[in-house]
């Protein structure tokens, strides 16, 4: 609550600095280019793939950000004012956005919310490792959906629909980006079916429960370590009742990932003999993976590859 009560107040001083820095943006954009700002790498890789030469796709986190921490700054308030698009994931994720959705004309800036209609998980209890009091992201819902190939796909088309409005110019051009786009989403989750189609051993541990969405779309068992945000910790006997499944199920491997720490995950490993690999949960690409081809369907089938040691 305190981190939505600055932002509100942040968002009170956005009108002097966005009248300042009016005459600058408007010489940005005389390229005539449709201007898209995004929040972080999904939204970034799902909207760049749809309009790409079009316009000027932004994402304001970096990929060393970790988005569940992440809180705009007064720059990155204008940045959304002066875009003709803004795209997010969705409000449990960004929790930030609706304070800052009151001070966006949307007249001028399309506000797209790629989740929308999508119903999202509720939590099981073993995942919630929820801080009710310090944490200010929605109880009991998991906003991880991009993880999920085929929701990814209901993403892309919304993002798409709202680009056919707003640039219609462009709209057979769009079209042909996302139908393609789409098809390499369908291949992917074939990927999926067909490595998981016959596993006996459907568990695996990872550090946060990022991949609820994947695993109810194969079937799997995650247990997760931390809950919802990979800062949240958990109990001591949370910890032992973990520890506890690693060894009853012969837990091999423990999944960490990049944009947090594993401190946890390796006292687990350690305690019970299991192995550490890594599940990216594509909340960040740094800019050097992304000079080097890697992309949201890249990263997914590394994230195969890396539970079939796992799932089998």
């Amino acid at each position: 609550m305190r981190k939505i009560m600055l932002l509100i107040l942040a968002i009170g001083s956005i009108t002097l600095f966005t009248a300042c820095g009016a005459s600058q943006e408007n010489e940005q954009k005389t390229d005539g280019k449709l201007q898209v700002v995004t929040t972080f790498y999904p939204m970034y890789d799902f909207t760049k793939k749809i309009v790409g030469d079009n316009g000027d796709v932004s994402v304001l986190m970096t990929g060393e950000t970790e988005p569940h921490d992440y809180e705009p700054s007064a720059k990155d308030i204008a940045k959304i004012q002066d875009a003709d698009v803004f795209v997010y994931n969705s409000k449990e994720m960004e929790t930030w956005v609706e304070a800052v959705l009151d001070s966006i004309d949307t007249k001028k800036t399309v506000v797209v919310e790629a989740s929308q209609g999508i119903e999202l998980m509720e939590m099981t209890e073993e995942e919630d490792h929820e801080d009710h009091e310090d944490h200010d992201h929605a109880h009991g819902v998991d906003p991880h959906i991009w993880l999920d190939p085929i929701l990814a796909k209901k993403e892309v088309a919304t993002i798409r629909d709202s680009l056919l409005k707003v640039d219609p110019v462009n709209q057979e051009s769009y079209q042909k980006n996302s139908d393609g786009f789409m098809e390499q989403l369908t291949n992917l989750d074939q990927q999926f079916v067909a490595q998981f189609k016959s596993a006996t051993q459907r568990d695996f541990v990872t550090q946060h429960a990022a991949f609820g969405y994947l695993a109810a779309r194969y079937d799997l068992h995650q247990v997760a370590i931390s809950g919802i945000s990979p800062d949240q910790e958990p109990s001591p006997a949370e910890l032992a009742t973990i520890e506890d499944f690693v060894k009853a199920h012969q837990v091999e491997i423990i999944f960490t990932e990049e944009l947090s720490s594993d401190k946890i995950a390796s006292t687990i490993a350690k305690a019970t003999g299991a192995e550490l690999a890594t599940l990216n949960t594509l909340e960040g690409l740094s800019k050097a993976q992304q000079a080097a081809g890697e992309d949201y369907l890249s990263v997914m089938e590394t994230n195969l590859a890396n539970l079939s040691k796992a799932i089998r």
